[in-house]
């Protein structure tokens, strides 16, 4: 594992050692860690969501087509134990 030192004005430091305190992290590498890898979801999701945008439509979301997608979705939940 890499390290990395960063500078932070004082108000900063002391909401992070806020946040390791009431949210129960170890330390304040294992929040920031936590933030990144949330930003990274974040990201993730925003360029599928930009794909999805720019893709071709496929169907009409009308009350059919989610009436489809419920049953989809039940069958699958009704397969799982």
């Amino acid at each position: 594992m890499s390290t990395m030192n960063i500078s932070l004005p004082e108000p900063m430091k002391e909401f992070i050692d806020t946040q390791v305190t009431t949210r129960g992290f170890g330390t304040s590498s294992e929040y920031v860690r936590q933030l990144i890898r949330k930003e990274q979801e974040r990201q993730q999701l925003r360029e599928l969501l930009l794909a999805g945008a720019a893709s071709d439509v496929m169907a009409e979301a009308n009350a059919a087509y989610f009436d489809a997608l419920r049953q989809r979705a039940l069958a699958v939940s009704n397969t799982k134990p």
